[in-house]
């Protein structure tokens, strides 16, 4: 499947804020799109509210007791502000969250169970597994292992094929890179690309490894401190010399890195004004 901006985008939110505990601002006037077809990345360091974002997005929100305070969740035309997730997720917006991604006292195969919609039948339910099984050949060998002892790159396949038993439109994965090999990372985005192709998927995609997401996105938004500071196609992004520094180390001045976005766009403005 192409993606294309053409016509009104699948998912938008509009000056989306965010509240936790009625009393500290998470996000603040997000206002982001993507379209039919595309991988779209939402970069920025730790608490810079990417995961608040998909939250908000999928109505896991309720659970952190966080709420929508502001602008709209637009969902194929329609605002879907408070839903709860399993409206969402029956609506084809499936979450593959940050932590707990899987039932780690159960095995590979009784966790891909756990996930296929109830009205199924048996047959129906088969053939989705051994679908899985074909995007994640390792997910079959390790079928009977319990899902706690999976290595964290085997996890990520099993939460990806959980979701994809889900039927999702959009799929909505929370740091797939954390904590692993780059090695295992590149595989891992090449999977995502492959299954954009192959199923025609939409991905939003929430990465601190800039680097690995804006080599598989059409689109990228940066954010800071509950914002989004930058946007653009990944050319653009990687060109920016202020992304370059702190999101992929790309210093040209061979300065250490900067703290923050703000950090870097502060310097800068010294280094121009003092020569």
């Amino acid at each position: 499947m192409v993606a294309t901006t053409d016509g009104n985008p699948l998912l938008e939110l509009k000056k989306l804020e965010v509240v936790y505990n009625r009393a500290a601002i998470a996000i603040q006037g997000v206002s982001l799109k993507v379209f039919e077809g595309q991988i779209v990345a939402l970069l920025g360091t730790n608490g810079a509210g990417k995961t608040t974002t998909l939250r908000a997005a999928s109505g896991f929100l309720g659970m952190d007791n966080a709420e929508i305070t502001d602008g709209d969740v637009v969902y194929q035309g329609e605002r879907v502000n408070g839903r709860q997730p399993h409206e969402t997720a029956r609506r084809g917006v499936v979450l593959v969250p940050e932590r707990e991604k899987t039932f780690v006292t159960l095995t590979v195969e009784e966790n891909l169970q756990a996930s296929v919609f109830m009205g199924w039948s048996q047959k129906s339910r088969r053939q989705a597994q051994e679908q899985v099984y074909s995007y994640f050949p390792i997910l079959k060998d390790r079928r009977r292992q319990v899902a706690g002892y999976l290595s964290g790159g085997e996890r990520q396949m099993l939460a990806i094929g959980k979701a994809l038993l889900c039927s999702p439109k959009l799929l909505l994965v929370d740091e797939l890179s954390l904590g692993l090999a780059p090695a295992i990372v590149a595989d891992l985005m090449g999977r995502l690309a492959a299954l954009r192709r192959e199923l025609g998927l939409t991905i939003l995609l929430v990465e601190q490894n800039a680097a690995a997401a804006l080599k598989i996105a059409d689109y990228g938004y940066v954010m800071e401190n509950g914002r989004v500071v930058f946007d653009g196609a990944p050319e653009k992004l990687l060109a920016h010399e202020d992304v370059r520094e702190f999101y992929l180390g790309l210093s040209e001045s061979g300065e250490a890195a900067a703290k923050s976005y703000r950090d870097v766009k502060q310097y800068r403005r010294r280094r121009r004004w003092y020569g």
